[in-house]
């Protein structure tokens, strides 16, 4: 069975956008993968369609409210499904690279996208929903994650990438940032590409591109750095 995404969200016609060129286009026509999107807004039941209502409490902005997106989730999914259900959310756990492999290997995903000042928690607690957050800033809703997210996990679903070999040597695979690379010319503006990639000595290429991807790792990403060496004193 291909993976399949479906969308919940208020602004349908955004889906796929970036999602339906490059590596997932084309896996999107070959059917690797499966989208479908729906309007939250059908299962409004005033005639002004909302789906909004006033934070209890007191507050700027609006909420999601429960009872909508409910019918919302039940409609595009029976209890017996067996996909994720996972809520774009500032505040929620960050996506890694390793969830992106995990979904990758399951059937699909029921993505909802937030708006508004956020969501109502009962149904979040209801309908076991999985908070996922892509960084910590704020977008206006939550269409962009999802089409970020889902970017990282098609290009996993095999079939997909022509070389998945390419893929694991990529930033965050390894626990490391990745190496430079380099190409033809030879020299450009003054710059020559580093002497021992052109050596022909695959050990010492190898050995080359860790230690820059190490160096990379200590320089821009501390905290990965301190992961990695936490887990190669794990392995000695």
């Amino acid at each position: 069975m291909a993976f399949k995404a479906t969308l919940l969200t208020l602004y349908p016609d955004m889906f796929p956008g970036p999602l339906g060129h490059s590596l997932s286009g084309r896996a999107l026509e070959k059917d690797l993968w499966n989208l479908e999107t729906r309007q939250i807004r059908d299962f409004a039941t005033d005639k002004h369609r909302s789906v909004d209502d006033t934070p209890a409490g007191g507050g700027a902005g609006m909420v999601l409210r429960a009872d909508i997106l409910a019918k919302a989730i039940d409609a595009a999914a029976s209890s017996e499904d067996p996909r994720p259900r996972i809520l774009m959310s500032p505040r929620g756990l960050p996506f890694t690279q390793e969830r992106a492999h995990e979904l990758a290997a399951g059937p699909g995903a029921i993505i909802i996208c937030g708006r508004f000042e956020g969501v109502d928690q009962r149904v979040i607690d209801g309908r076991d929903l999985e908070e996922v957050s892509i960084g910590d800033y704020i977008l206006s809703g939550g269409e962009i994650g999802a089409i970020t997210m889902l970017d990282a996990i098609i290009r996993l679903i095999p079939g997909v990438m022509g070389n998945m070999e390419s893929a694991d040597t990529e930033s965050f695979e390894t626990g490391l940032l990745e190496h430079p690379h380099y190409t033809r010319p030879a020299e450009f503006e003054g710059r020559a590409i580093p002497e021992v990639l052109t050596s022909g000595n695959h050990k010492k290429i190898h050995d080359w591109r860790m230690a820059e991807a190490e160096r990379l790792t200590r320089e821009r990403r501390p905290d990965l750095w301190d992961a990695y060496m936490a887990d190669e004193d794990d392995v000695d």
